[in-house]
């Protein structure tokens, strides 16, 4: 066992003291939360308005077009002809302009309102355009047809408010629902990239030391097993530390966006955000943002996800790398011989991924139950329906029988991978089959 933690250290330390790994642990959140940064700082401080001149001869609109939020203005003028304003888009007084002539039946569906623009818009713009002059041409029908204002008729198709409780009582709130959604999303993913980049990484170090002819020198003193579980531990540990690091880089970005941007809360409160970046800005934007992360913190159990990531992301790792580890004792000098052998254990992967896409939506469908006990699928689909909490998303049972058989697989796959490990990191010149893996699994020591 201490030959195996002496494995185990060399490998992390080897990894650690790469620039490579400083500059993947430390620059990539630099970089993207430089860019989120920029993105938001030209979104608030983009505040160009794009207008758009109304001729209206047959005095549809009125006042009906103004925007409040200003992120498209029309100007109503008069006595301007298509020639005219045609004329003041290419001086670029106006964006675009729209003429209605004293002819236009607002009941006639033929007539159609032209936007004539001097460039192509885009569609962001495009689909604030339309939905103006919709909401405004509905509500002059609605007061020439049958006096109703656009506000009564809001208020006649304004329901009653629905809210969801499970039987104990609790809440079903939006915000739990969300939220749930969002972070049993994100560890399932977290997850899934892990299992791909550390098991090739486990695969490719094991291929490099036998092509290299290093295993030879390291079996003469230890074991192949040890060797096996040293790297997997090693390697294992970087994964660690690197996402803590990413964790702790994040969130400290996160609060020091107001010290480097001190005008930018000011700046996104009073500035109109465009539908593609509300997404990005929502939180900070909003007057009660402090308010729904307590209330997303406090409805979400936040201990119980971050103890069974790091559980599953550690069960899940140890699991495949192990098999990744024997897939690469068998490859020789051509690296493409590991494709082949590395699809059956790919293939588990994916299926948990797609299993965990309907796990985030329904957690307690039978696909979902099935995937988040199966050890193959269940560090990624279990993280779903943790995410909903206990006993709503998952049981304490099939929690804990989910973790058993995790362990269980770990120690099976890791048996197999030994007994594989074993035979094919001292054999060379041959191209290895299933069917010869096969022999070695029931072969006798």
């Amino acid at each position: 066992m201490n030959k195996t933690f002496i494995i185990a250290r060399r490998e992390f330390l080897t990894r650690v003291q790469k620039k490579t790994f400083l500059l993947t642990t430390i620059g990539l959140p630099l970089l993207i939360f430089g860019i989120y940064a920029l993105i938001i700082f030209f979104a608030v401080n983009d505040t160009k308005d794009y207008k758009i001149a109304v001729q209206d001869d047959a005095k549809i609109f009125k006042t009906s077009l103004e925007d409040k939020k200003k992120e498209v203005v029309f100007s109503f003028v008069n006595n301007e002809t298509k020639t005219t304003l045609d004329a003041a888009l290419i001086a670029k007084k106006y964006d675009a302009y729209i003429y209605i002539p004293k002819d236009f039946n607002l009941n006639n569906i033929k007539d159609s309102l032209h936007v004539v623009a001097a460039k192509s818009v885009g569609l962001i713009t495009k689909s604030t355009i339309e939905k103006k002059l919709n909401n405004a041409l509905e509500e002059n029908k609605l007061l020439l047809g049958l006096n109703i204002s656009k506000a009564q008729l809001d208020s006649l198709q304004r329901t009653s408010e629905i809210k969801f409780t499970t039987v104990n009582g609790e809440k079903d709130t939006d915000i739990k629902t969300t939220a749930s959604s969002i972070f049993g999303y994100g560890c399932g993913f977290l997850i899934y990239i892990v299992l791909f980049i550390y098991g090739t990484m486990v695969m490719r170090g094991v291929a490099e030391e036998k092509t290299n002819r290093i295993a030879e020198v390291i079996i003469s003193s230890v074991k192949p097993f040890q060797l096996m579980m040293g790297k997997i531990l090693g390697i294992g540990t970087v994964g660690l530390l690197q996402f803590l690091i990413w964790i702790v880089l994040m969130l400290g970005l996160q609060l020091l966006l107001p010290l480097i941007f001190p005008d930018l809360m000011h700046q996104m409160q009073s500035q109109p955000i465009q539908p593609g970046m509300i997404a990005a800005t929502s939180a900070v934007q909003q007057s009660g943002a402090m308010d729904h992360i307590h209330e997303i913190f406090a409805q979400v159990n936040i201990p119980l996800i971050i103890g069974c990531f790091l559980f599953y992301f550690l069960g899940g790792y140890f699991m495949y790398a192990s098999l990744f580890a024997a897939v690469g004792s068998t490859v020789n000098e051509d690296p493409q011989d590991a494709q082949t052998l590395t699809l059956p254990i790919t293939m588990p992967i994916i299926f948990g991924f797609v299993i965990m896409m309907q796990a985030v939506n329904n957690p307690n469908s039978p696909l979902a139950v099935f995937g988040s006990l199966f050890p193959l699928t269940s560090p990624i689909v279990m993280m779903a329906r943790v995410a909903h909490g206990v006993p709503d998303g998952v049981t304490i049972f099939q929690l804990v029988l989910s973790m058993v058989l995790l362990v269980v697989g770990f120690i099976s796959t890791t048996w197999l991978a030994g007994k594989i490990y074993r035979t094919g990191i001292l054999m060379y010149g041959k191209k290895v089959t299933i069917k010869e893996i096969g022999k070695w699994i029931f072969r006798k020591a």
